[in-house]
């Protein structure tokens, strides 16, 4: 029989040698409430814009989208909580200081618009569909639920209540969409004792990059030439904002402490270094930039390469940020 004696708290199953509390699931999570956001975004700034039918798969059809991915984005992050039976909680408190209160508040509430946005559309939307693809299995599930929903005299009142407050509706969107989108930085950069997280930049970055997947995402389902070369444009200045708060990120942990700057050594030659710089900022930033140039400059680039490898990059880098943040420690170093 062999005993030991731990004195110094360390050797912790999940804490030692580096935390391992948050895995795929928040990564995931974080992804989806950053595309969410842009798409709400887009959604509301274009319809205040009058573009409502001339950029109909931002303002009308794309909305679609938005409650299904918030639902999903709730639903990991309760398959995430320790204590799932208690997730009901969270909706009981609102505690200012804490980011997983603002996070679950702020979902639920932008739930409310998320629903009734693409309701407000659905005759709309179904026209949109069919014209662009008649056999589209979709159509028919959006008919059948328009139907029931005329039936049912509440529903209907709430949707014109919305349609005559719609332009107030749109303003808190985007408030809450920055929120969201901030947020899914926020959430990480609270965690002091994490030195990749604890920086200020990342409540910017990640709204940035979540507002650039969304503008891939439409870029890559509209048919409209004029909506694909706009959104285009918009990724491409997206993507240098993003670069640049990666940058200044990694200057500000270089020129800092000992412990940033070894936190920063992680991407600059050590573990990270190659993922992040390969398949995060070449093939989810640079080479898509490049392909959009090309795109604007009417060469033939397919459309959905720069739309996929933006998404997929945005994704590694939730990823990246999640489980380097957790292996820096100021113990380690």
């Amino acid at each position: 029989m062999r005993e030991e004696l731990y004195v110094s708290g360390r050797h912790l199953a999940h804490i030692d040698p580096h935390l391992e509390i948050w895995g795929a699931p928040i990564a995931i999570y974080l992804f989806i409430g950053g595309l969410a956001a842009g798409l709400i975004l887009f959604a509301n700034l274009f319809y205040l814009r009058g573009k409502a039918d001339e950029f109909a798969m931002t303002v009308k059809v794309s909305t679609l989208i938005t409650p299904i991915i918030i639902v999903i984005g709730l639903m990991l992050l309760i398959y995430d909580l320790h204590h799932k039976l208690y997730f009901w909680q969270l909706f009981l408190h609102f505690r200012i200081t804490s980011p997983m209160s603002w996070g679950a508040w702020t979902l639920s509430v932008i739930m409310i618009p998320a629903i009734f946005w693409p309701l407000m559309y659905l005759d709309d939307i179904i026209e949109y569909l069919k014209e662009r693809n008649p056999k589209c299995k979709i159509t028919g599930v959006l008919i059948w639920a328009n139907n029931i929903a005329k039936k049912i005299k509440i529903l209907q009142f709430l949707l014109d209540l919305a349609r005559k407050n719609q332009k107030m509706m749109a303003y808190i969107s985007i408030v809450l969409a920055t929120i969201l989108g901030v947020y899914t930085g926020i959430l990480l950069s609270a965690f002091n004792a994490r030195p990749l997280w604890n920086s200020a930049i990342l409540g910017p970055l990640f709204l940035t990059s979540g507002i650039s997947t969304a503008a891939a995402l439409l870029m890559w389902l509209t048919n409209n030439p004029k909506e694909r070369k706009l959104y285009s444009k918009i990724d491409l200045l997206l993507i240098s904002v993003e670069l640049f708060l990666i940058i200044h990120m990694f200057m500000g942990m270089v020129a800092g402490t000992q412990t940033q700057y070894d936190t920063a050594m992680m991407f600059l030659g050590g573990s990270y270094t190659v993922v992040f710089w390969i398949g995060v900022v070449a093939l989810g930033l640079v080479f898509p930039a490049f392909l959009e140039i090309l795109e604007l400059n009417h060469l033939k680039v397919p459309t959905w390469l720069p739309a996929l490898l933006v998404l997929v990059g945005g994704l590694i880098f939730r990823f990246i940020m999640v489980y380097a943040g957790q292996a820096s420690s100021y113990n380690l170093f």
